[in-house]
């Protein structure tokens, strides 16, 4: 064995005799969130027009760079400057458009979700995502009832604008829980 070898192999030795009683794992303290002193509030969607007025900025820009500086034969401003002032003009209107404000936050969500599938609920999960072209924000609720097992699951979307319930499917747990239980 040579010697950086060896080296290796004591590094190793030394990794090995630690205990699992002497490890500590700890979250680093900007995603601890037992330090939070106000609720968690949930970026609204309306920050995408932001970005759709810079594009729209940029496009007019470019557009503009191009119609001053058309019959002159420039280098760096031709025919291209004008398709990407109309590309950043189409994305910043697609930007505008998409900018739904988020008035249903996940607990209003929760709760048009309960009123829904008729049985109080135990464990429930929401998820944000968004529905069709126009990206309209939608809370994907999963719960289940509030038995321990769970007697019934279900999936419930609600609009994330006007806090109407899109669809909502219920069934009995399938879930085999007879080995969990204490």
């Amino acid at each position: 064995m040579t010697d950086p070898d060896l080296e290796e192999l004591e590094e190793l030795e030394e990794v090995a005799a630690v205990s699992d009683d002497e490890v500590r794992d700890e979250l680093p303290a900007d995603l601890d969130i037992t330090a939070l002193d106000t609720p968690y509030e949930f970026p609204n969607n309306s920050r995408r027009r932001v970005p759709g007025v810079l594009y729209l900025l940029m496009g007019a820009g470019a557009i503009l760079a191009w119609f001053l500086t058309d019959g002159d034969n420039p280098v760096l401003v031709n025919s291209g400057m004008l398709l990407g002032g109309i590309g950043l003009v189409i994305f910043g209107l697609y930007h505008l458009q998409g900018g739904w404000s988020l008035d249903f936050d996940e607990r209003d969500a929760l709760v048009a979700a309960t009123q829904t599938v008729g049985f109080p609920i135990g464990h429930a999960s929401a998820q944000l995502g968004w529905r069709g072209l126009r990206s309209r924000p939608t809370w994907r609720i999963l719960l289940y009832s509030n038995e321990s097992p769970p007697k019934k699951r279900g999936l419930v979307l609600v609009d994330g604008v006007d806090g109407e319930v899109i669809d909502e499917f219920v069934e009995d747990n399938p879930e085999d829980w007879t080995g969990l239980e204490s």
